[in-house]
């Protein structure tokens, strides 16, 4: 309950207890004073082969020495995801997963089981269309480490089918270890490792004390609290193929992670043809329908990604279907034939009174 303001009386009262009054709370009637503008925090870094940034509002500008602390921290849980989880390090977990011709158990640490468990859950939820086992055909068709100069022939696409599907990898939460169906299964976290950056650095800062910040890895975010404005943080839904970028929807963000897939930052063409880096787990290709980008809000930035991949895969309408009966809020931007867009937003994303831009 606020305290109430004490004011000095008419000219009758003594001039001391004016000056003591008014020291206390202001003698006479003054205008309230504002309370200060917070102060945010902003610093950049590199991960996963891509970039991220960091905004951290604080109520006061944060010390040079605890500045650089919240950085070194955000930088470590970011570089421990990569550690272990890339596939473009051979020393890393899941690399060394990988290479592990076996079905026998391996063993791996809780963060890569937590991937695994939360990538295991939207592949259930979206009939396969996310499937961390596709690995061997994106590497196929070149989006992988290994670059190559041509597409694979059907014969390629065909011997490789067998190798993928989510049910192909048990998990065993007790042990800490997963285990293969056949040696030559391999995963492939590029569709989710980014979204879990973002929040393992999310709990980073949050350990720190830090309540009020915005984590972006790439085109994975995680927000929480409020900006320097004292609203959620806004954050913009890119439009598809401009240059330079513009925004398409502005989107405001609170204790949430929100997920971008598209198919036009990542892509090669050959003969007049798109070539998405998005493949389709049940045909061994590249998308071919014209859903460009879908974005997806989710209580957690790993789901949003997993959840932005899987939708992106099955297309503008067995994608908005399937968001829309799962109760997710994403918005979907398809491209006409003609080249313009058209968007689309499940109700559950309506409802978070985004608008656009």
């Amino acid at each position: 309950m606020p305290m109430p303001v004490a004011r000095c009386r008419a000219a009758a009262a003594p001039l001391v207890a004016c000056l003591v009054l008014g020291a206390l709370a202001g003698c006479g009637e003054q205008a309230p004073t504002a309370p200060p503008r917070p102060s945010l925090a902003e610093f950049r870094g590199q991960t996963m082969g891509t970039t991220y940034t960091v905004k951290v509002v604080t109520p006061q500008p944060l010390p040079d020495g605890e500045r650089s602390a919240l950085a070194d921290a955000v930088a470590a849980a970011l570089d421990a995801v990569d550690r272990r989880m890339s596939t473009y390090k051979p020393d890393s977990e899941l690399s060394r997963f990988n290479r592990h011709a076996s079905t026998e158990p391996f063993t791996v640490s809780r963060e890569v089981l937590e991937v695994f468990t939360r990538a295991r859950e939207v592949s259930v939820a979206s009939h396969g269309a996310f499937d961390v086992t596709v690995g061997p055909l994106v590497d196929a068709w070149g989006f992988g480490p290994a670059k190559r100069s041509s597409p694979p022939d059907a014969a390629e696409i065909t011997a490789l089918l067998p190798r993928v599907g989510y049910g192909k990898i048990a998990l065993d939460p007790e042990r800490l270890a997963v285990a293969k169906a056949r040696p030559d299964v391999e995963a492939d976290f590029s569709g989710i490792a980014k979204g879990y950056g973002a929040d393992v650095a999310g709990r980073a800062l949050e350990a720190r004390g830090v309540r009020n910040y915005m984590v972006a890895v790439s085109g994975d975010i995680r927000a929480r609290g409020h900006n320097a404005d004292g609203q959620p943080w806004q954050i913009a839904i890119e439009r598809p193929d401009a240059s330079p970028q513009q925004g398409q929807y502005l989107v405001p963000l609170a204790d949430r992670g929100i997920s971008t897939s598209g198919d036009y930052r990542n892509y090669f063409e050959r003969d007049g043809r798109r070539y998405s880096h998005e493949i389709d787990p049940a045909t061994g290709h590249p998308i071919t329908h014209r859903l460009a980008s879908v974005s997806v809000v989710a209580a957690e930035s790993t789901l949003a990604d997993a959840w932005a991949t899987a939708l992106l895969v099955l297309g503008p309408d067995k994608g908005y279907r399937i968001a829309e009966e799962a109760g997710l809020a994403a918005f979907f931007i398809v491209r006409d034939a003609d080249g313009t867009f058209r968007t689309r937003s499940t109700p559950a994303f309506a409802a978070l009174g985004g608008r656009p831009l």
